[in-house]
């Protein structure tokens, strides 16, 4: 190799000059993520988020896209679980979902996609665990006429622990078609384009799918109002906007940050503070 460089010059050079690239790149990454570091803290620094009943310090990335894993775990360290059941609708290819680091845990479930590459990318890294029936991976489509029946066709009890819905375009609308579920929590993609004093959601159409613009759900307010109908109650936000939680209301108690509405829980959109960083994802049991 080092003849190779003496006798091509600027190759030597062109190796040089990416080597500098890649030690730029990285430094400048590594610099990127001690900013969004910074940036939390002086968040979480607001009086805002003082109350120690509010769940933003909680926040915590194992195998959730951003924050959601330390909020569902500090949820149920409040109000404890019963079957330790997860449903997960929009479950990704399995490493970046708000239940895989349940089944992790020992937690059992049900994962549904609409995606091919997904539903492979599931069964080839979840094989073990689907074997053993401890988890059900399945591609539908769901719509708010068909979801409820199709989740009893799977055998999805009607009491379980953890509701995790994000189908994009009609995510509202489909939880309202699954009423007659009681999950104990419930995390929903809200729409954190749309201030939370607006009652807005997308008009539904069944067959639609997300466009990839900023037309998607609805607003944390309707969330809300959806959620009350249902016997729900808003407990908090990610940081990153992402995603709302619910808690029923008879475990409610005194555990959690009142009042439960968009005005008080509201984040707005910080996609930004997702966490890039760290090991690659696995997955053993």
């Amino acid at each position: 190799m080092k003849e190779t460089l003496k006798r091509f010059p600027l190759l030597k050079q062109l190796l040089s000059m990416r080597s500098d690239l890649l030690l730029t790149r990285s430094s400048a990454e590594a610099q990127l993520r001690v900013q969004k570091e910074q940036y939390t803290l002086t968040l979480l620094g607001q009086a805002r988020y003082a109350d120690p009943k509010r769940l933003n310090r909680y926040e915590a990335q194992v195998y959730s896209q951003n924050g959601e894993d330390g909020i569902i775990a500090e949820i149920f360290s409040r109000i404890g679980t019963t079957n330790r059941l997860f449903v997960e609708f929009g479950a990704g290819d399995g490493t970046e979902n708000n239940s895989a680091y349940l089944l992790l845990k020992g937690w059992s479930g049900f994962w549904f996609d609409g995606d091919d590459g997904n539903l492979r990318s599931m069964h080839e890294k979840f094989e073990k665990p689907i074997a053993a029936g401890q988890l059900v991976v399945a591609k539908e489509f769901f719509t708010a006429e068909n979801a409820l029946e199709t989740l009893t066709k799977y055998g999805v009890p009607a009491d379980f622990d953890l509701l995790s819905l994000d189908v994009d375009r009609n995510t509202s609308w489909i939880w309202r078609g699954l009423k007659q579920l009681r999950p104990r929590v419930a995390v929903i993609e809200y729409n954190a384009h749309i201030p939370p004093q607006d009652d807005w959601e997308i008009p539904y159409a069944a067959e639609k799918i997300w466009d990839g613009t900023m037309m998607y759900g609805a607003g944390l307010l309707t969330f809300e109002q959806i959620g009350r109908g249902l016997g729900y109650a808003l407990v908090g936000c990610d940081l990153s906007g992402s995603n709302a939680f619910f808690v029923r209301e008879d475990l409610i108690g005194e555990r959690f940050c009142s009042p439960y509405t968009a005005a008080n829980h509201f984040e707005p959109i910080r996609l930004f503070l997702g966490r890039r960083w760290g090991h690659r994802r696995g997955f053993e049991v």
